[in-house]
């Protein structure tokens, strides 16, 4: 099946002028949600130790993809969330800042790291994970979405890390 058919296009969600894209319909169908992960599960190269989903939907795909490759996973949340001693970082984003945080002892020395999340569109976030994973000795060995915004040129942002991704808008 065509999963770019199955993204809900919501106009002007959360602001004024956003396409917003939901992933809702695709997760509601059985069927396309395995169809996703598996595919997404294909774009992964070489070994992988964990996987980092960032928050949310991040988790929604990162974790049964990790389950896919074999792999473990651990989730990258928003501050505040996590409850043991955790790592940050704050990054910019187009009306202000955020941050999102990791626990220290999540990464190894050496793990190689896959970042998964739904949708890459300015790539600040994705950039903010893999610093975080970065700054714990980690090695992102690749960044899989299940939807980018080419227009928003993430890619020139994220240019040393190996970016896939499964629907582009």
């Amino acid at each position: 099946m065509d999963l770019k058919e199955k993204i809900r296009s919501v106009m002007d969600y959360p602001k004024e002028g956003i396409d917003f894209k939901d992933i809702t319909p695709v997760l509601l169908d059985k069927d396309a949600f395995r169809q996703c992960i598996d595919e997404m599960s294909e774009l992964v190269e070489g070994e992988i130790d964990v996987v980092v989903g960032t928050e949310a939907r991040g988790f929604i795909l990162g974790a049964p993809l990790a389950l896919n490759i074999d792999a473990g996973f651990i989730p990258v949340r928003k501050p505040g969330k996590l409850p043991s001693d955790t790592a940050s970082c704050t990054y910019d984003l187009e009306y202000g800042t955020d941050s999102l945080e990791i626990h220290k002892d999540a990464i190894k020395k050496g793990d190689r790291v896959l970042i998964v999340d739904d949708l890459l569109a300015t790539g600040g976030t994705a950039l903010a994970s893999a610093k975080l994973i970065e700054d714990l000795g980690g090695e992102v060995v690749g960044m899989v979405f299940f939807i980018e915004l080419e227009f928003l040129k993430a890619r020139d942002l994220l240019q040393k890390y190996n970016v896939k991704s499964l629907v582009k808008f």
